[in-house]
C-alpha cells in the first residue's frame, strides 16, 4: 500500500488516518466547532499534523470541516453504517491556489458540468499532489493544468492559510462519500495586475467552463453565506448585482457573461444536483485571504 499522503499525531502519538474517520474529528476532539490551530509539516507529497507541537513543525495553519461533514457524522463507529465506505483507502491531499493579482483581486474558476466530482462549482484552481512533489509545486502545476498561467519565477510571494477537510458527496443525503481529501489553500501573491493575468489565461475546457476575479467585497459577502445554520445574513446594500465572467463557448472561444452575485451566495442543497455555486471550502479559504489582506492593510 502506498504511504499515507496525510499523517497525523494526536497528543504526541502517530494516529492512523482511515477514509472513514474524520481528521478534524481526531485532531480537534473534544474542543468546539473548530476551525482548530493545527501544527503542521508540509513536506514533499505529504502532510504531517499535529494537535500540538512537533519537532518539524514548520507553521500552525486553522482546520476546519464543513458542520454537515459526512464524517462528523460517521464518527466515532463509521462501520455501521454497512460495507459500502471505501475502508481499504486512507485520505488524500489536495492543494489549491488562491492566485492574488496585485491589485487585490483572487481567480475563481467553475468546474464544468460533466466532472464526476463537484461539478459546476466555483473553485480556486487545485487538485492532487504527485507523492514526490513539493506542495507548492504541485499547486502551481494545478494552475497552469487549469488555466493556462505560469507564474515568472521571482514575481510572485506564497503563504499558506488553512487545511480544509472535504467530502464528497458532501452530504450524507447525497449519499456515502467516496471521496476524503485533506485540501492545503496557498495563497500565492502575483506582481502583476488582474488585467495582466487575464490576458495570459488559456483554461483547460476538460475540467473549467468559466472564470472570474472576486475583489475583497463581493468575497467578504460570499464568504460569509454559509456556516451550517439557516440564520439570514445580513449583507452590504452596496453589493454589485452581478459580476463580469469569461464563459467558454462549446467551440473553444470565450464570451464575457454578468454572473448574478445571487448565484455566489447559493448554499449546499440538500438533495444532489449541480447547481452552480461557491463550493464550501472555497468560502472558508476566501475568508482565510480576507483576514490575510486585513493583517497587511
Amino acid at each position: 500500500m502506498a504511504a499515507a499522503r496525510v499523517q497525523l499525531l494526536v497528543s504526541g502519538r502517530p494516529e492512523s488516518v482511515s477514509f472513514a474517520r474524520s481528521v478534524c474529528g481526531l485532531l480537534g476532539a473534544g474542543l468546539g466547532p473548530g476551525p482548530w490551530p493545527t501544527y503542521c509539516s508540509l513536506k514533499r507529497g505529504h502532510l504531517i499534523l499535529s494537535d500540538q507541537p512537533f519537532p518539524g513543525a514548520s507553521v500552525t495553519l486553522p482546520l476546519q470541516r464543513p458542520p454537515f461533514c459526512p464524517f462528523a457524522a460517521l464518527d466515532p463507529q463509521p462501520w455501521t453504517t454497512g460495507a459500502e465506505l471505501p475502508m481499504n483507502r486512507s485520505v488524500d491531499l489536495g492543494v489549491a491556489i488562491i492566485l492574488q493579482s496585485s491589485d487585490q483581486t483572487v481567480l475563481l474558476t467553475r468546474r464544468t458540468r460533466t466532472l464526476r466530482v463537484s461539478p459546476n462549482l466555483w473553485v480556486p484552481p487545485g487538485g492532487h499532489v504527485e507523492p514526490d512533489e513539493e506542495l507548492l509545486d504541485g499547486g502551481l502545476r494545478e494552475l497552469w493544468e487549469e488555466s493556462g498561467l505560469q507564474l515568472p519565477q521571482g514575481q510572485f510571494s506564497w503563504v499558506p492559510l488553512g487545511l480544509w477537510e472535504s467530502a464528497y458527496p458532501p452530504k450524507l443525503t447525497w449519499g456515502l462519500p467516496r471521496y476524503h481529501h485533506v485540501v492545503l489553500y496557498l495563497l500565492v501573491i502575483s506582481q502583476e495586475s488582474q488585467q495582466q493575468l487575464q490576458a495570459r489565461i488559456q483554461p483547460n475546457p476538460s475540467e473549467v467552463s468559466a472564470f472570474t476575479w472576486l475583489g475583497p467585497d463581493v468575497a467578504a459577502a460570499v464568504a460569509s453565506t454559509e456556516d451550517g445554520t439557516e440564520a439570514p445574513r445580513h449583507l452590504p446594500q452596496d453589493l454589485p448585482p452581478s459580476v463580469p465572467v469569461v464563459e467558454l463557448d462549446k467551440d473553444g472561444g470565450t464570451r464575457p457573461l454578468a454572473l448574478p452575485v445571487s448565484t455566489l451566495l447559493q448554499t449546499t442543497p440538500t438533495t444532489p444536483d449541480d447547481k452552480e455555486r461557491v463550493s464550501t471550502g472555497t468560502k472558508f479559504a476566501l475568508g482565510l485571504w480576507l483576514q490575510h489582506l486585513g493583517k497587511k492593510r
